[in-house]
């Protein structure tokens, strides 16, 4: 076995990178077959995920394997090579194998122990098939993951480590109240008809939200949705609409769940204010919070309340509630060029609103390459304000603008920050239990492998051997033409009897000793022993690997 995966994900690259990273449909296909075309690869698959992108291959060279893999990831992604190498990881043989095994369990998911990652491990199966990429070893792979990771969900409770990437989105917006309560009676958008967006739409009807819109650019497939959670029995009523009416429903809608396929934004941050500025109140005359510091000479047009709390918050290091979303502002010995100084108050004298919104831009870009970890009690200003509209994008390359966390009355959960909240989840006792499963799992695997990788020279020895007999038995009839045929299979049976005792006992241990840690080397040894052609050898393992009888059945793997 040579089994090679190159990839990257959330746990390995900024989502910045992922998302520029993210493959289509027809990228997937065409980077499997330039897979095939390359030297080193004789079958591959493609696994890739909204945070995970990875490319598996049986390769007979390994540091070539890599070169390649990694030049073809690059080319598909459109990312750089060079920029993509400092945050690809690689894994061979058995590592590979345990890697695979511990993504289907949801070790290494975004929320630990999800059980969504199982389709999609499906799916990338079903594109190898379907393609007629998937040779012996990613087929027996790639269904093996898919049993392990039933086992794993079904042997342990896993599942109580974490929940789907949905439900972990919504548990987001709906911040210290229960889904369930948050949901009830919401009206929400669900924008693609997709796995992700159906799940989303199902998870909605659920928790107990009363109307769910679906938005896509299939129509038949909204509507066939639409159709699908009416007949659910959660009571939730349900229908479709064009992509074209989104807007319209934004007006109407407290929730928007989205998940497409798109490469560009489905909703910009224009979209999003327009929604939420539709018949609202004009705003009361701005007032000034009391004990606040207002600096004279506060320029005309900008709120005095805004200019008053950046003032403070500049002097004090702490929290600014800006447009809803809550930002860290602290001093630095550098101004990296804001227009704000350390202290605050004299800057802001006579500053326009566009240096403004620059202290905004070089505030955020600080605290995002301050700190990639979560951000602990980012939500506490967040909490207070009211939410007009929540939003969770699910998709990679984002569908939603990342701008609108700015606007008042806006929440935006997206994949960044579920990661971010999801590295503080609390890990279950059970997840120690699902890592020895894999460990066994893999063990196993590679143990099946190895003695399947002996399987063919043994046949083609056993073949040899057959061989001779037939010679031998061919030579005696012409020495002793009286037999008849009842001593002539007599004595035919006796050689043969002979020739499998003294085989029966070596090809029994080298199988064992194959399926060992470094028994590879076993098939070579005897092919030198016995003088085996090697084009037998490789005819014996073609042959085994045509024959359906000898397949997995792909739809005990569903």
């Amino acid at each position: 076995m040579s089994l090679l995966v190159v990839g990257l994900s959330h746990r390995s690259a900024p989502v910045s990178v992922l998302e520029r990273a993210s493959l289509s449909a027809d990228a997937k296909i065409k980077l499997l077959h330039d897979t095939l075309a390359a030297e080193p690869a004789t079958e591959a698959a493609v696994l890739a995920t909204c945070n995970r992108i990875e490319l598996y291959a049986d390769v007979d060279k390994f540091h070539a394997g890599v070169a390649e893999l990694s030049t073809l990831l690059a080319q598909h992604s459109g990312v750089a090579l060079e920029e993509l190498t400092p945050y690809l990881y690689v894994h061979y043989e058995d590592r590979a194998v345990h890697h695979l095994f511990s993504v289907a369990c949801g070790l290494d998911s975004m929320v630990v122990g999800e059980g969504q990652i199982l389709g999609q491990i499906k799916d990338a199966l079903a594109l190898g098939q379907e393609l007629h990429t998937a040779g012996r070893l990613i087929n027996d792979l790639f269904q093996q993951a898919l049993r392990v990771g039933k086992r794993a969900h079904s042997e342990t409770g896993i599942d109580r480590a974490g929940q789907s990437l949905v439900t972990f989105g919504l548990e987001q917006l709906a911040v210290r109240v229960p889904v369930a309560q948050w949901a009830a009676g919401k009206r929400a958008l669900v924008i693609g008809a997709g796995s992700m967006s159906s799940l989303a739409a199902a998870t909605l009807a659920r928790v107990g939200v009363a109307e769910i819109v679906v938005a896509n650019r299939t129509g038949e497939r909204a509507e066939r949705l639409a159709e699908i959670l009416v007949a659910s029995g959660t009571g939730v009523r349900a229908s479709a609409v064009p992509m074209a009416q989104v807007a319209d429903e934004l007006t109407r809608v407290d929730v928007v769940v989205s998940c497409t396929g798109a490469t560009g934004l489905v909703l910009t941050a224009d979209d999003v204010l327009t929604a939420v500025s539709w018949g609202a109140a004009p705003d009361p005359a701005p007032q000034t919070p009391a004990g606040l510091d207002v600096p004279p000479h506060t320029p005309a047009g900008l709120d005095a309340a805004v200019v008053a709390r950046l003032v403070a918050a500049a002097r004090d290091g702490g929290r600014l509630a800006d447009a809803g979303a809550a930002r860290t502002i602290s001093a630095a010995t550098e101004a990296d060029g804001c227009p704000v100084g350390p202290d605050g108050r004299a800057a802001l004298t006579g500053v326009d609103a566009n240096s403004l919104e620059l202290h905004g831009t070089w505030a955020d870009q600080g605290e995002a390459a301050a700190q990639r970890q979560p951000r602990k009690g980012a939500r506490s200003q967040v909490d207070v304000a009211p939410v007009r509209l929540a939003l969770l994008d699910l998709a990679m390359p984002r569908d939603i603008d990342a701008a609108v966390h700015r606007i008042p009355g806006v929440r935006l959960v997206d994949i960044e920050s579920l990661a971010e909240a999801s590295a503080d989840a609390p890990m279950a006792a059970d997840v120690d239990a699902v890592r020895g499963i894999v460990a066994e799992e893999v063990a196993a695997f590679g143990a099946a492998q190895r003695a399947a990788h002996i399987t063919p020279t043994v046949v083609a020895l056993r073949a040899m051997a057959a061989e001779v007999v037939a010679m031998e038995v061919a030579r005696l009839d012409g020495r002793l033409p009286d037999l008849d045929e009842r001593q002539r299979a007599e004595v035919t049976q006796t050689v043969r009897r002979v020739v499998d005792k003294l085989l029966h006992a070596p090809t029994v241990r080298v199988k064992q000793l194959a399926s060992e840690p470094g028994g590879a080397g076993y098939a070579e040894a005897l092919r030198e022993l016995f003088d085996l052609d090697p084009q037998t050898v490789a005819s014996v393992s073609r042959a085994d690997a045509a024959d359906p009888m000898n397949d997995d059945d792909p739809g005990r793997a569903s």
